[in-house]
């Protein structure tokens, strides 16, 4: 019976772990559509350090530019007082839609995929890496800081579908987001 057990407990893990790998990239991915200015509006991240400080995830905004090696320039920062951008560098891979960058804060390469898009709206991307455990981000983002709720809701059916927990999942509240837009403290630079 122990065995039984074990045996089943272990095909549900490996199971599990698999179930991010077949998630695959749109289809007919044009980086050129998808390029501009985006904000993040939701995020899940299965990790308890996340999940006990989700309710102070702020909407984040970002600019996507194609580089000349065919990847993606990303400068992304969180709506907040003062500017603390982000610079990251997205490497093309044989299959558009899906590319990989070094990530300076964990010092390891991490993969990137547009799961889902219709380019003037909304843009689901998964980020993917390994680490001591597997730990996978999916987020939403849109062209304007506030989406539809069926959008919402999609994001979310599909984040739960991926095997995240609800507790996983942040929508942050938008408070003080007409203000901070107006301000725009944070400029749009090109990535050092």
């Amino acid at each position: 019976m122990i065995l039984a057990v074990a045996v089943l407990c272990s095909i549900v893990l490996w199971t599990h772990c698999l179930h991010f790998t077949d998630v695959q990239p749109q289809q007919d991915f044009d980086l050129q559509q998808f390029a501009g200015e985006w904000y993040r509006v939701g995020i899940a991240y299965e990790t308890p350090a996340f999940i006990k400080y989700k309710d102070q995830v702020m909407t984040s905004k970002g600019l996507l530019l194609p580089n000349e090696n065919g990847g993606a320039n990303l400068t992304m920062w969180t709506l907040s007082k003062g500017c603390f951008p982000n610079f990251y560098v997205y490497e093309k891979t044989d299959v558009p839609g899906l590319f990989t960058y070094f990530s300076q804060r964990h010092k390891m390469m991490k993969d990137i995929t547009v799961v889902e898009t219709n380019y003037t709206e909304y843009g689901v991307v998964l980020k993917y890496k390994k680490m001591d455990k597997e730990y996978t981000q999916v987020a939403l983002y849109g062209r304007t800081p506030v989406l539809r709720p069926e959008l919402i809701e999609k994001f979310r059916s599909f984040v739960l579908s991926l095997g995240f927990s609800e507790e996983s999942i942040a929508v942050p509240v938008i408070k003080g987001i007409s203000e901070a837009l107006e301000e725009n403290p944070c400029p749009f630079t090109e990535p050092r």
